[in-house]
């Protein structure tokens, strides 16, 4: 049974008067029946792990290098998040490979560093407007899947979320059909390329202006495993919400 994963991006938001937010989130979920993981700015990963140590709320990065060390002025590596206490990390983010033009062959790179450093990878694919109307959208979710996962994917270390870039934070939310027919293609296409056990082992998370108010028929459709989670991920008593509706699920 793959284990439903809640997961939530902080994005550039957050200093230290954030890390609150963890406290009520562990003391509201000593003991959650899925997994809750929060993946604050580079800032306050360290502490934020310390903050929920001995709980069952883990942390991850937003980011990281595909190298281990080197001269890369302000980059972290997958080593130096686990050090910091990640299990997790966010890669080929829609805003990554926007704003710092990361490519497909950047994404499996880095990749390929966070696994064989022990981290989750959370590989994020997902069409534009302009991409879902002209009918294209496998189409880019079964290219960006095909360059961004490396071969040693299992279902311990990779996580893919479908985030349409038109719905991240705009309010927008794909049709439960829509939604639907992208996670059954992931899963096809990941059993096709790994295997009956690996392609059904691999959490399909769903992510784009996820709400208290639609997470429950969300998370009703097939193949979705749980969310990647944005805005609403920043207050606990609204990410609780996301939270409910998944263990409810």
């Amino acid at each position: 049974m793959r284990r439903k994963l809640a997961a939530g991006n902080w994005k550039m938001n957050g200093t230290s008067s954030a890390l609150g937010e963890l406290t009520s989130l562990a003391n509201t979920y000593p003991a959650p029946s899925v997994e809750v993981l929060i993946c604050p700015p580079a800032t306050l990963l360290h502490r934020a792990a310390e903050t929920v140590h001995s709980t069952h709320i883990e942390v991850g990065g937003q980011d990281c290098h595909a190298n281990g060390s080197g001269a890369h002025t302000g980059d972290i590596s997958a080593e130096m998040l686990v050090d910091a206490g990640a299990t997790a990390v966010i890669l080929g983010h829609s805003e990554r490979r926007e704003d710092h033009d990361e490519q497909n062959e950047d994404v499996r790179a880095k990749a390929r560093a966070a696994m064989d450093a022990g981290l989750k990878a959370i590989i994020c694919v997902g069409e534009s407007l302009e991409q879902r109307e002209a009918a294209n959208t496998l189409d880019i979710i079964g290219g960006q899947m095909s360059g961004s996962i490396p071969e040693l994917s299992t279902g311990e270390n990779l996580i893919v979320a479908y985030e349409p870039i038109w719905a991240i934070g705009t309010g927008k939310v794909p049709t439960l059909d829509e939604i639907g027919e992208v996670h059954d293609f992931i899963r096809a296409r990941l059993e096709r390329r790994f295997g009956e056990g690996v392609g059904r082992s691999v959490r399909l998370l769903y992510g784009g202006s996820v709400k208290p108010g639609n997470a429950a028929e969300i998370f009703a459709v097939s193949n979705v495993d749980g969310a990647l989670v944005g805005g609403a991920s920043l207050k606990a008593q609204d990410f609780a919400g996301i939270i409910d509706a998944l263990q409810n699920a």
